[in-house]
């Protein structure tokens, strides 16, 4: 039988209004499988990041010449802690372009991305 347990819980989403509903949800969640289960649940916050929202101007250009070179876009909202959005909290025109990492592998030495995939200049 387990006597304690841990879990930490990250949400994204591009609304604060949306994370703040999703961490209530998840808490009253907790608390009434706490009762079922007749244990104990608490929560804390290791931290919260308000969402700030790239520059549109350069979103819409990066999305024109990723759909040039590839065909198509797909939007994908970040919410780790980038350097580009304490940059963007900064007023400077911000936004962020991802290529796609071999077997989903990110932030990891085996990271690898395709050659074609690599920018030119």
């Amino acid at each position: 039988m387990v006597g304690r347990c841990e879990v930490t819980l990250d949400q994204r989403d591009l609304d604060a209004g949306v994370l703040a509903q999703m961490y209530r949800e998840a808490e009253e969640a907790s608390q009434r499988f706490a009762e079922e289960e007749k244990c104990t649940v608490s929560w804390s916050r290791l931290w919260s990041i308000e969402p700030v929202p790239f520059h549109p101007q350069l979103v819409k250009m990066c999305e024109e010449a990723i759909r040039e070179t590839a065909g198509r876009s797909h939007a994908m909202p970040s919410g780790p802690l980038h350097d580009a959005a304490e940059v963007c909290r900064a007023g400077i025109p911000t936004v962020m372009m991802f290529v796609q990492s071999l077997k989903g592998i990110s932030h990891n030495k085996i990271e690898d991305t395709r050659e074609e995939h690599h920018l030119r200049e």
